[in-house]
C-alpha cells in the first residue's frame, strides 16, 4: 500500500516534503520510500506516537500531515488542507474516512467516524490528520500512550481551536 500512498502525495500540486519514519521494518519500506524520493528516518521505537513526533521534529514545513503508510490522500488533498487552513481559526483537522470496500460494516464505521469528526473534532490516524506546526508544538505533539495516541492528540487539538473534517 505504501507505493499508492507515496504516488498520491507525488501527484499533489502543493509544494511539500515527504518523510517516511520506519521502525526497523523487515519489508521493502525503506527502499520503496527512497525510490519515491522520500526522506527516510529510522525510529528506534515502534510506537506510532514516537514515529509521528520524530517525523514532525524533522519536518521543515508550517503544516504537518500525519499520514499512515496505508492511507491514500485524495486528489488535491493538499490543496484542500491549504484552503481549510486559510481560515486562521482552524488549527487542524482530517479527512472523512472511506475504505476501498463494499462492506456495509466498513461503510457504517465511516459514517460514525465522520459524525465523530464533525461534531466532536475527534479523528484517528487513518483519516490523514493535519495540523499547524505551531499548534503541534504547543500541544507537545503526541503523548506516549500505548493505544489511541491519535485520538488523544485530536481531542487535545479540538480543545485548542476549530477543527475541520474534509470530504475525500
Amino acid at each position: 500500500m505504501l507505493p499508492a500512498t507515496l504516488q498520491a502525495l507525488h501527484s499533489q500540486s502543493v509544494a511539500h516534503e515527504v518523510l517516511v519514519v520506519d521502525a526497523a521494518s523487515k519489508d521493502d519500506t525503506v527502499a520503496l520510500a527512497q525510490a519515491a524520493g522520500a526522506r527516510v528516518l529510522e525510529s528506534p521505537q515502534i510506537q506510532l506516537a514516537s514515529q509521528f513526533n520524530l517525523g514532525a521534529q524533522q519536518a521543515r514545513g508550517d503544516v504537518l500531515l500525519l499520514l499512515h503508510a496505508d492511507t491514500v490522500l485524495p486528489a488535491a488533498g493538499l490543496d484542500r488542507i491549504t484552503e481549510a487552513l486559510s481560515d486562521p481559526r482552524v488549527v487542524g483537522g482530517a479527512f472523512a474516512r472511506r475504505f476501498q470496500s463494499d462492506s456495509l460494516v466498513l461503510r457504517a464505521t465511516c459514517l460514525l467516524a465522520e459524525w465523530r469528526g464533525r461534531w466532536l473534532g475527534w479523528h484517528l490516524g487513518d483519516q490523514a490528520i493535519f495540523v499547524r506546526r505551531s499548534v503541534f508544538d504547543e500541544l507537545a505533539g503526541f503523548r506516549d500512550v500505548p493505544l489511541f495516541e491519535d485520538l488523544d492528540f485530536s481531542r487535545r487539538l479540538a480543545r485548542r481551536g476549530r477543527v475541520v473534517t474534509l470530504r475525500p
